[in-house]
């Protein structure tokens, strides 16, 4: 189907009344943005459990809840529908297990999370071709699998959409080829120690079996004594050059194991979030990179992934808390900074098809994306951005790559939830955000503009979370 750009969607609507729970930067920025659509707000950062009852003492059209860790959320949640049984609530988790289990015991509750709101607009900004805005991924509820949404010409369309040939096909290679490959010094200790054991193994065997015509089971038995250093063969006193050769190969084994053994406790004490062969080795080629695994940052990772596009991840701290989700995944990771000529090398930019950066500080992004552009001026590049006044000036001077506004798209479905138009899909589309309603009819939003709500942006420390 196709439909035309309709007139803006975001005219004033008759006046609610809701309350945001939340002190974030989306919180803020979601309050200035209601109460601009002529809402009533009443906007408590950290509320107690007083004060959330005084808030909801008063008839309310819904409650937003809206904070950076999922515990929180789903205290704030329980605790408003304890005092207001049945309200609306529309709460931002990114736990989707913690998200169905909810929605069991919340009557007349919405979920939804940054990392979903932007996943299509990421998606597209990666993987898309020309004038694709949005690609839908499965999890796209009622639409049809795979989708896109795209501006041809003045039309938005909502069209079946194809992975690029040879995408898999190439990330499939660039695994292969990162299998029993080096990425870190440790791991090349260990694979070099490991290549050196085996090297003698192998040579030692061929010996006895050419040269002292040894039958092949016991020459390889002789050849692992020699290599545990237990003691050369019994015919080697009858073949002197023999006798060198073990004695050589069995000092080279005492320092080739301990090279082995202390690469191998290094690679095991780091986390091994970078397997040495497997499903969780470093591509080569063909690949995306992530630099970010926040919540935005792993979901990217987990679409591309069951989509078939070989990903590699990278993250600044190693105690990530989502380290250990992106390791059962098989999503390797690499610890590092992402800014760095050296971190980018390592993951072969220059053969990526693409790179993201989306991690929470834009000033960072932005340092990723132009250090991207320098190595390989070639790549897709998308940055992840908010309200920094940076990500424009930068943008206005050279093209760093396509700009997705995550906490722009996160307010528009705040507020078409409250507009009673909840929507399925939504975009970034520079300067406006299009969106595809439940009966897949096309909207377009003036993007949200301005920066947080006065009670965020003048705020002190954060109270206590409710009981």
């Amino acid at each position: 189907m196709a439909t035309r750009f309709g007139s803006r969607k975001n005219a004033r609507v008759a006046p609610r009344r809701f309350v945001i729970l939340g002190d974030t930067q989306i919180a803020g920025r979601a309050c200035a943005a209601l109460t601009e659509l002529g809402h009533s707000l009443d906007h408590a950062l950290r509320p107690s459990q007083d004060e959330l009852r005084a808030a909801l003492s008063t008839p309310v059209d819904g409650v937003i809840v809206l904070f950076h860790d999922d515990p929180t959320a789903m205290r704030y949640v329980l605790a408003v529908e304890h005092l207001r049984p049945g309200v609306p609530i529309w709460v931002a988790l990114f736990d989707r297990t913690a998200s169905v289990e909810l929605d069991n015991v919340v009557v007349n509750l919405t979920t939804s999370s940054p990392a979903e709101v932007a996943l299509p607009s990421l998606l597209a900004g990666v993987l898309g071709r020309t004038g694709e805005i949005a690609v839908c991924p499965p999890s796209a509820a009622g639409l049809p699998e795979p989708t896109a949404l795209a501006n041809r010409n003045g039309w938005v369309e909502i069209e079946a959409f194809q992975l690029p040939p040879g995408l898999r096909r190439a990330g499939f290679l660039g695994k292969v080829r990162g299998q029993l490959r080096p990425w870190n010094g440790s791991s090349a200790i260990l694979l070099s120690g490991l290549a050196g054991l085996i090297a003698i193994l192998i040579v030692d065997t061929l010996l006895l079996i050419l040269r002292l015509d040894v039958p092949p089971l016991t020459a390889l038995q002789e050849a692992v004594a020699v290599l545990a250093t237990v003691g050369p063969s019994p015919h080697a006193e009858e073949h002197p050059e023999y006798q060198v050769f073990a004695i050589a190969a069995m000092l080279a084994a005492i320092i080739l194991l301990a090279v082995f053994t202390a690469g191998l406790v290094d690679h095991l004490l780091t986390g091994r979030h970078i397997g040495l062969f497997g499903r969780r080795v470093m591509p080569r080629s063909g690949h995306v990179i992530v630099v970010g695994m926040g919540q935005v940052g792993l979901r990217l990772c987990e679409a591309l992934k069951d989509a078939g596009v070989a990903v590699a991840g990278v993250e600044r701290n190693p105690e990530g808390r989502n380290l250990s989700i992106a390791r059962n995944k098989d999503i390797p990771v690499y610890l590092g900074d992402g800014s760095s000529r050296r971190t980018l090398d390592r993951l072969g930019v220059g053969r990526a098809i693409a790179l993201a950066a989306v991690a929470s500080d834009e000033l960072d992004n932005i340092a990723v994306a132009i250090t991207a552009r320098a190595l390989a001026p070639g790549v897709k590049v998308e940055l992840r951005a908010g309200d920094h006044d940076a990500i424009a000036e930068t943008a206005s001077l050279f093209t760093v790559g396509s700009v997705v506004d995550v906490n722009a798209l996160t307010v528009s479905a705040v507020a078409a939830w409250c507009a009673g138009t909840p929507v399925r899909v939504l975009a970034d589309a520079d300067d406006e955000v299009v969106a595809v309603a439940a009966d897949e009819t096309i909207l377009r939003f003036g993007k949200p503009r301005g920066g947080e709500c006065s009670h965020v942006s003048g705020r002190s420390e954060p109270r206590s979370t409710p009981d």
